[in-house]
C-alpha cells in the first residue's frame, strides 16, 4: 500500500516512532487523523514529498 493513501491515525499505529515527523510537519494526528497523508498535508500546507521521505527514512522502505 502507498503511505500517502494511509490515514495519519493508520501510519501512527502501525509505526509509532513517527509522530515526531507529524509534528515537525504540522500535520494534526488528533483531529485530524483519520484523514489520508495526501489529505492531511494539504490540509495542513505541508510538503508531501518532504514527509513521505522523512517517513520512509525513520520507518524503512521495505516495512511500508
Amino acid at each position: 500500500m502507498d503511505i500517502r493513501e494511509m490515514t495519519v491515525n493508520d501510519i501512527l499505529a502501525k509505526f509509532p516512532e513517527t509522530i515526531s515527523i507529524f509534528n515537525e510537519f504540522g500535520i494534526d494526528a488528533c483531529c485530524g487523523g483519520g484523514a489520508a497523508l495526501t489529505d492531511a498535508a494539504k490540509r495542513d500546507g505541508a510538503d508531501i514529498e518532504k514527509i513521505v521521505t522523512a517517513l520512509t527514512d525513520r520507518i524503512g522502505a521495505a516495512r511500508i
